[in-house]
Formats: structure tokens, C-alpha cells, sequence
């Protein structure tokens, strides 16, 4: 089978991608907008890019009417956002705030998760999140740069919270403590709740 992603049509084009780069991490974004309202939403097109300086990368589509995603709109406006891992305990309530509400409606009410500040920046966290990243904006892309479908948001972090709970003996991230949930295709995820190893040669 081969496909001609020239001849699919955008929702095509992401089925496919969707499905196939798998699992995918989930960013669960916090920002705060100018008048204040807080917001959260989460997002599986994400990655770590860079160590030096440390740098995640959080791809925001627009909406199918054109318009931009609170997320996108706060972090230009602030230059602030804090990333969330997202665990098994926290599935729920990730997915709840994925709900699409008026732009002074706050996800951390309307689903009724708590939140901590964060000491770096002003924008309230994921309280419980197993680990959440304080980031400054580095550089947002629109792409692509002609008719840009989403905005690429590089954000560098300042400054790490990690629950303990989810440490090793070694005082290291043990990857089962983490328990995170991954995207898949569709409707489904997938969690760390299996794991090997192998030795790099």
C-alpha cells in the first residue's frame, strides 16, 4: 500500500499521521489569558527539541473556521506557558479539558481541577501532575509560513516540578511511577505500564 498524501485531504492526511506516529506524548498546556482567565488544554503534537538551551516544541492547529485556540492566543500575549505530563491518574480530567468553551470560561473550573501557581511565571499548574515544565516562549511559527494550518510554539523551560512520588530509590524518574499516557490513533491511548530494555552498542 502506498499512499499519495498530495492527493489526501487534510483530515485524511492527519488520520494517517495520527495513526501511524505512535505513541505520541501529550503536552497538557496551561496559560493565562490578558484579562486573567486561566486555561488548559491538551495537545499530542509535542515533543522535547533541544537540551541546550532545554526546549520543548507544542504544534497548536487553528481551529476549522480559522480562528486561533486560546492556548496560541495567551502565549503570544504573555510568553508563558506550563506543560504537564499527563498521567494514567489524570486521563479523566486531560480529556475533559479538551472540551471547546467560550474563550473567559476557565478549564481548571468548568472540570473542576485543582491548581497550584507557578514560581516562575504567572500561570497556574496542573496540581498532582506528575511532572510540569515552567516555560518562557522562545519563537512561535506560523507553518506553513504562506497559509499556516497551526503554529509551531517553542518553548524553553526555566524551571521543573517533579512529584517525588514518581522518583526512584536513585532519586531518578522511574518510568512506572510516571505511569504517562500516550496518543494513538483515533480514540485510543496507551500507557508505561510495560517496558524493556536494551543496551545501546
Amino acid at each position: 500500500m502506498q499512499l499519495d498524501f498530495a492527493t489526501l485531504s487534510p483530515l485524511e492526511a492527519y488520520r494517517w499521521l495520527a495513526a501511524s506516529i505512535t505513541p505520541r506524548p501529550i503536552a497538557w498546556v496551561s496559560t493565562r489569558s490578558p484579562s486573567g482567565v486561566a486555561n488548559l488544554a491538551p495537545f499530542s503534537f509535542f515533543q522535547v527539541i533541544s537540551d541546550s538551551p532545554p526546549t520543548l516544541l507544542v504544534n497548536v492547529n487553528t481551529r476549522d473556521d480559522g480562528s486561533l485556540k486560546d492556548t496560541l492566543r495567551n502565549a503570544q500575549a504573555s510568553g508563558e506557558l506550563a506543560i504537564q505530563l499527563v498521567s494514567f491518574a489524570q486521563v479523566e480530567a486531560m480529556n475533559a479539558s479538551a472540551a471547546i468553551l467560550p474563550h473567559e470560561v476557565s478549564e481548571f473550573a468548568h472540570c473542576d481541577i485543582a491548581n497550584l501557581p507557578c514560581e516562575r511565571i504567572d500561570v497556574p499548574r496542573v496540581a498532582g501532575a506528575p511532572v510540569t515544565f515552567e516555560c518562557r516562549v522562545a519563537q512561535i511559527q506560523p507553518y506553513p509560513a504562506q497559509r499556516p494550518t497551526c503554529h509551531l510554539i517553542f518553548a524553553e523551560v526555566v524551571l521543573a516540578h517533579i512529584d517525588e512520588a514518581v522518583l526512584s530509590e536513585q532519586g531518578r524518574l522511574d518510568p512506572l511511577k510516571l505511569d504517562l499516557v500516550g496518543r494513538l490513533g483515533g480514540s485510543a491511548y496507551c500507557r508505561t505500564s510495560e517496558l524493556f530494555q536494551m543496551q545501546r552498542p
